[in-house]
């Protein structure tokens, strides 16, 4: 169970999310948060020979984000055999594996959602994975299903493998994010892991937008904790229990340009410095001159002109930042 066991309940960790939780993100989520376990984006164990520098960028990590969890999709147990071997080098503290993916591209290789309708194969990649690992803790993150609800039968299945840790999002790959979280279906996976004497931990996910939410459900369905996911696009301050408009608009603005810069020193001539844009309405929001500063914040080329354009914006109101 390695260090699983030792946290403290209800665990409230950071999911991993394609695009969204890179190193950047991470590091923030570490210093302003401290989420109890942070999640990495999914490397495709498949595409490490022929991509092995921009994946490996992925698994980049700093102290601050511990215990932090390496998360691996595909569909070949050999290779996560071997890619467990790397991550235990790197000194991840866990591996997660990614059975719950709805994306095409995943799923026609027979990786992420589609492990749910082949439960032999999701069995040999957990084996294969702990194998690898040795003595790092191996959790599988999943769905309540793939065309319907099946947690009386998918979830005994994973446990076949014991898995230290199982994170179940509480909607069907058809559903995607269509409807809302099915948490009677989550407390229904949590009393099969109960049933069953196995020492896995169980961790809910899906559609929470509060800490004292987290903790209700978690308490409410007999879970061991709740991972988050696209709350903290509403609040990065999540993990820290305050409100975003709770934050005075000079830290918020402080902390976006802060991000700005590691952002734009990790991804440097690797990705766009535009893409940082899905952050600002993060930082940006509800506040006198919000859309404002967005519209102008969106003509930044580098974090530069980030911090030039806050400053003049807290300039023309007076404000020092």
């Amino acid at each position: 169970m390695s260090f699983w066991r030792n946290l403290k309940k209800p665990i409230i960790g950071l999911a991993p999310m394609d695009g969204i939780t890179d190193e950047p993100m991470r590091f923030i989520q570490g210093k302003y948060g401290r989420p109890t376990v942070i999640f990495t984006e999914f490397i495709n164990v498949e595409h490490i020979a022929h991509k092995a520098e921009k994946l490996m960028k992925r698994f980049l990590y700093s102290e601050i984000e511990r215990p932090i969890i390496a998360q691996l999709s595909g569909h070949t147990p050999e290779l996560f055999y071997q890619f467990a071997l790397v991550v235990c080098y790197l000194g991840f503290d866990g591996i997660d594996i990614n059975m719950g993916s709805p994306f095409k591209k995943i799923e026609k290789q027979g990786a992420g959602a589609a492990l749910i309708e082949n439960p032999k194969l999701a069995q040999m990649i957990i084996l294969e994975t702990k194998r690898g690992a040795k003595k790092i803790p191996v959790s599988v993150k999943t769905r309540i299903g793939y065309h319907r609800e099946i947690v009386r039968e998918w979830i005994p299945e994973i446990l076949k493998a014991d898995p230290a840790v199982i994170t179940i999002h509480g909607r069907t790959r058809n559903e995607k994010s269509k409807v809302g979280t099915h948490w009677e279906v989550i407390g229904k996976a949590a009393k099969i892991v109960r049933k069953s004497g196995k020492r896995s931990l169980i961790i809910g996910n899906g559609d929470i937008n509060s800490l004292e939410e987290a903790k209700t459900k978690a308490k409410k369905y007999n879970l061991d904790g709740i991972m988050i996911g696209r709350a903290i696009w509403k609040n990065p301050w999540f993990f820290a229990a305050k409100n975003v408009n709770s934050v005075p608009i000079t830290e918020r603005i402080a902390t976006l340009v802060e991000h700005a810069k590691i952002y734009e020193s990790f991804h440097r001539n690797k990705k766009n410095f535009h893409d940082l844009r899905k952050f600002y309405s993060s930082y940006i929001s509800s506040f006198k001159g919000a859309k404002r500063l967005r519209m102008k914040m969106m003509t930044a080329e580098n974090s530069e002109e980030v911090e030039k354009i806050a400053a003049h914006f807290f300039r023309e109101d007076g404000v020092s930042f």
